[in-house]
């Protein structure tokens, strides 16, 4: 049982010098799926409401409604989108190793028939 537990010990201490230990992750406790989906959406929804306030207040101002409404609405829309892309889009920290092909892609953004790489 000893083999065991250096090889455990060993492994806490690797992951720690990675940065992969749990409990240094948001006290313990990885987001759910649950709370991400409300970010999203809370990306979203905010988003568009400063577009359709921004849209709003200058066409009240400029009495041009409903042309700068509609313009921040979908501005606002995108950005909403922009946001969603940014939060699911897995992020390069200065430090980390390459991002393995299955999480990044390919080197070089195509890939022939059956799903492999063409450098194959």
């Amino acid at each position: 049982m000893d083999t065991r537990n250096g090889f455990d010990e060993r492994l806490r201490k690797a992951r720690q010098r990675k940065g992969l230990d749990r409990e240094k992750l948001s006290q313990g406790r990885l987001p759910g799926s649950g709370a991400i989906g409300l970010r999203a959406g809370v990306e979203v929804v905010s988003a568009l409401v400063v577009g359709v306030g921004i849209g709003w207040l200058l066409d009240r101002w400029l009495g041009t409604f409903p042309w700068f409404f509609l313009v921040f609405f979908l501005i606002g829309g995108a950005a909403g989108v922009l946001n969603v892309y940014r939060l699911f889009t897995p992020r390069k920290r200065p430090g980390d190793p390459a991002m393995p092909d299955a999480v990044a892609g390919t080197k070089n953004g195509s890939r022939t028939g059956g799903g492999r790489r063409q450098d194959d």
